[in-house]
């Protein structure tokens, strides 16, 4: 799935990740800290279940926190590993 936008929804507290007609596939909740964001659980919608959503959700999710001058908590699995995965965002981890 390519035409999809992760924007940060501060009002919820996470990041969410919308299709080109503007549904919603999935979010990653965090709790802001004192210089960190703590992302604490990822949801992908069953139906964009494994189109790539969560790497992209992940991806934009993490750049907009460097964007922003933060580090970042991992406390959810998803994120975790993504960043374990992805050695260019280790740096983030607080």
């Amino acid at each position: 799935m390519s035409d999809t936008q992760v924007t940060n929804n501060p009002e919820r507290s996470r990041f969410e990740i919308h299709t080109a007609d503007g549904r919603l596939a999935g979010f990653a909740e965090y709790r802001a800290g004192d210089g960190v964001r703590d992302f604490v659980h990822t949801v992908v919608k069953d139906e964009f279940e494994g189109q790539g959503i969560g790497g992209k959700l992940a991806r934009g999710a993490l750049d907009a926190t460097r964007d922003d001058g933060l580090r970042v908590i991992a406390t959810c699995p998803f994120i975790k590993g993504w960043i374990g995965k992805h050695p260019d965002y280790q740096d983030l981890v607080a």
